[in-house]
């Protein structure tokens, strides 16, 4: 008797319907790796970011609080158009230079001569009712020893040259800070102009 041939009990297999290799496998997880890495890169990024957005904000309000000070200060009249200047030989009482942020002096008026008096300014936050209080304690108050601020008052000349408009100046105010997770200074810087008229 004649022995049946076991080829006829194996099933047909066609090409499209074998599985993968180990090779493909491999292959395909080393690229799925690669994106999960690159998509942890960004994650990192975005709570970098998140986490110094207060930062951000708070030198920009530092920015703008210190020219609608100059700008408080000449529509009351409390200082001339002269006092509007850097200190030293223009007559001006805004301090040059990279200053702490202090609390405004006797005057009244940011980065001048007295404000190192008073103290450093503080950031206010909520404490846990998320209410706040006015007081710390039950709010948080955060000095900002990590802030810096510079007042730059400068002339402002016609396009085609000759002397200075006597009536106009330029005022740049850049507050550098650094954050918890970055040591080296960021800055924001404020560019705008003032004149004599009210």
């Amino acid at each position: 008797m004649k022995a049946e041939s076991t080829t006829a009990l194996k099933p047909q297999v066609k090409p499209t319907q074998r599985g993968f290799s180990l090779i493909e496998c491999m292959i395909s997880m080393a690229i799925l790796t690669i994106g999960l890495l690159s998509l942890l890169g960004v994650f990192g990024i975005a709570m970098a970011t998140t986490q110094t957005s207060q930062e951000n904000n708070t030198a920009k309000q530092l920015a703008n609080e210190a020219m609608e000070g100059i700008l408080t200060a000449r529509e009351t009249a409390n200082i001339t158009w002269a006092q509007i200047n850097n200190t030293g030989g223009a007559g001006g009482i805004f301090l040059p230079g990279f200053n702490p942020i202090w609390n405004p002096g006797a005057d009244g008026i940011i980065d001048t001569a007295d404000d190192a008096a008073s103290g450093f300014q503080t950031l206010e936050i909520p404490g846990s009712t998320g209410i706040f209080a006015g007081t710390c304690p039950p709010d948080t108050c955060v000095p900002l020893t990590n802030f810096q601020r510079q007042i730059t008052i400068s002339p402002v000349f016609p396009a085609g040259g000759g002397p200075a408009y006597t009536t106009l100046r330029q005022v740049t105010i850049t507050v550098q800070y650094t954050t918890p997770q970055n040591s080296i200074p960021r800055q924001y810087v404020l560019n705008s102009y003032i004149s004599t008229y009210r």
